[in-house]
């Protein structure tokens, strides 16, 4: 918040609890959208599904990263040290970071961009999350160049 207030840049806040009804919640949130013409929405560590409503509205104008390489370890369930856990319980040599575009099913969305980390014996989920971390900054900035530049 301090970023974009420090650059001017709008910040507002539509928490659904506020709403009397989720499609009341939903409506709003579409219109906010469409009235500041946003191009993309970018995701990144957000933990509730996208309403379809802004799904649809936004058709490959939505991304997201995801800890680890899709279409495995994706889903319900599979976020932070999760995915990272399960990574390791499955004995997997690679994992990596994904950047999707968002669909209306969890992690499922087009994928857009992957990079691999190397598993070692020695990783723990805290060591792999932050090898995991360490390329999704870079991996998306390099997906958003792509669906700019196109």
């Amino acid at each position: 918040m301090k970023f974009a207030q420090e650059k001017g840049i709008e910040i507002l806040h539509l928490a659904q609890k506020n709403f009397p009804t989720e499609n009341n919640y939903e409506e709003t949130l579409l219109s906010a959208l469409c009235e500041r013409n946003i191009d993309f929405i970018l995701l990144a560590g957000y933990m509730k599904k996208i309403p379809s409503c802004i799904v649809s509205a936004f058709e490959k104008k939505i991304l997201n990263i995801h800890p680890a390489l899709l279409p495995k370890y994706g889903g319900e369930g599979m976020f932070g040290m999760n995915v990272h856990r399960a990574v390791i319980t499955n004995n997997e040599t690679i994992s990596g970071a994904t950047v999707h575009f968002v669909s209306d099913e969890y992690d499922k969305g087009e994928i857009l961009l992957q990079h691999t980390v190397a598993v070692l014996p020695s990783d723990t989920p805290e060591t792999l999350s932050e090898k995991v971390l360490a390329v999704e900054h870079l991996l998306y900035i390099e997906a958003l160049k792509k669906v700019l530049i196109g």
